[in-house]
């Protein structure tokens, strides 16, 4: 979208019966805005690999990391106390000068207490996956162990998840990570030794039916216990799905399931690659 706007705004300032005051300001600020979301602004992107946003250096140095363990500190004190998370999100970023990237990740790694004691009490451990049903929320799993493997942040929260940067909404494609992190997926879940396993996708996703059609040929050679469910609204199956275990990093999800498993953590503990990781967990409320 960001795309189109800067291009449509583009063939406005160079129509001889424009001024192009405006339209440069709009382009000016378009460009100002892409390179904060992982866009480059002069060109489509061409990424192949789930690696390293360019300003992650300066955004997670060691005095970066100061400051949002204490903002994540800021913003579970306020859960805990019920405020509305986007308004207590504004006023700890502002605080704290948290740029976009910045706030995302303090978001992830934050809960209340309440949200942190459900979670702790629901978890199951690896070997409570013996012989039982679960469901992996699938985009979810997959392209936080591609962020890993690529050598991107990954974020390390107060309930113990990790969660990825990444801010892919509504498409995904495949990166040279993918084949592998499926395979370092398939790997723990073999230790695991699940009865079944259902991924499930977004249906709206982008190329979520391809993913779908990979996953069922990968099991299949390898003669794999898993179903591939594609969904309107997966959170939602996978809150209501019974007599199963969900493994997922969803915060909405974790809220309202009955017992999930951190897979994800147990996954990159098997990688031989050691995870940008940013530690917020350490934090007290």
């Amino acid at each position: 979208m960001l795309y189109l706007l800067r291009y449509c705004f583009l063939r406005m300032r160079l129509a001889p019966d424009m001024k192009d005051g405006f339209t440069t300001l709009l382009l000016h600020t378009i460009d100002c805005i892409m390179p904060e979301m992982g866009y480059n602004a002069r060109m489509p992107n061409r990424q192949r690999h789930r690696g390293r946003h360019p300003q992650d250096a300066r955004l997670f140095d060691v005095a970066q990391q100061a400051v949002l363990r204490r903002a994540t500190a800021d913003l579970s004190w306020l859960l805990s106390r019920g405020y509305a998370e986007t308004s207590a999100l504004k006023l700890v970023g502002d605080r704290h000068a948290l740029r976009q990237r910045q706030r995302k990740a303090v978001q992830g790694a934050a809960c209340s207490d309440a949200d942190l004691a459900h979670r702790s009490s629901t978890q199951t451990a690896p070997d409570g996956l013996v012989g039982r049903r679960l469901l992996i929320d699938g985009f979810n799993l997959l392209i936080t162990v591609e962020c890993a493997l690529g050598g991107a942040v990954l974020i390390h929260g107060r309930d113990g998840c990790v969660r990825d940067l990444a801010g892919v909404h509504g498409s995904w494609r495949r990166m040279a990570e993918s084949g592998r992190a499926i395979e370092q997926i398939g790997a723990a879940l073999d230790q695991l030794r699940p009865q079944e396993v259902v991924w499930l996708l977004d249906a709206p996703v982008s190329n979520s039916g391809r993913l779908a059609s990979f996953l069922r040929e990968y099991a299949k050679e390898r003669r794999l216990s898993w179903t591939v469910e594609l969904h309107n609204n997966p959170d939602r199956a996978l809150i209501e799905a019974q007599d199963a275990i969900c493994a997922t990093s969803d915060a909405w999800v974790l809220n309202e399931t009955a017992a999930w498993f951190n897979l994800a953590v147990h996954v990159l503990e098997q990688l031989n690659v050691k995870p940008e990781m940013i530690d917020l967990s350490l934090c007290s409320t």
